[in-house]
């Protein structure tokens, strides 16, 4: 088995934020393979926010994020089980990181059941118009328009949106290391994104 050096476990710790002893431990169990070990991290990460769903969550922050030019601003709330964890810099972190993210992306909700369904529906029926609109078959068009649905909703809903920071995650991946992290479950409860002139 391979050395595990302290540069290995620095890049691991960078790539995803995980404690000294957390980096080793997955170096140890990849055999020292970085790119595994950032996936045995991810993982572990989604299991320890799998653990801690339910558990009541009263803390957090309300962050707002103004856009530079003033005229484009997010106000969003993040909920947390402690006041102690609302007050880490990693949560703090984590919600500003968020409030950029909308500001950015412009999400219709946070996941697909926060889209209003006549949205859903004009969506879905332009999609099929389109597919009919190509000459598909009619038994194969609500599938055709249905996997373009799951393609609007990624674009669409926070939790499934790339995440602007690294693209190679989700909001959703990127939540669960934080939970990881801080070892306590955390929500995005809502948000409001305020655009000049909309």
């Amino acid at each position: 088995m391979a050395t595990i050096s302290a540069a290995m476990v620095k890049e691991l710790r960078e790539k995803t934020g995980a404690g000294m002893m957390d980096c080793k431990k997955a170096l140890a169990e990849c055999d020292c393979d970085v790119e595994k070990a950032v996936d045995f991290l991810r993982k572990k990460g989604l299991a320890t926010a799998q653990k801690r769903a339910g558990r009541a969550m009263k803390e957090g922050v309300v962050e707002s994020y103004i856009h530079s030019n003033g005229k484009l601003g997010v106000m969003l709330e993040v909920n947390c089980e402690t006041d102690f964890v609302g007050r880490t810099d990693a949560f703090k972190e984590f919600a500003r990181n968020i409030a950029m993210h909308i500001a950015a992306s412009s999400p219709l909700g946070i996941v697909p059941e926060d889209v209003p369904q006549e949205l859903i529906d004009r969506e879905r029926d332009i999609y099929r118009a389109q597919a009919l609109e190509t000459g598909k078959p009619e038994n194969i068009v609500d599938k055709i328009a249905e996997g373009k649905m799951a393609k609007f909703f990624k674009e669409s809903c926070l939790m499934d949106q790339p995440y602007v920071k690294d693209p190679s995650k989700s909001i959703t991946d990127y939540l669960n290391e934080v939970i990881g992290k801080t070892g306590e479950n955390i929500t995005i409860k809502r948000f409001t994104r305020y655009q000049l002139g909309e």
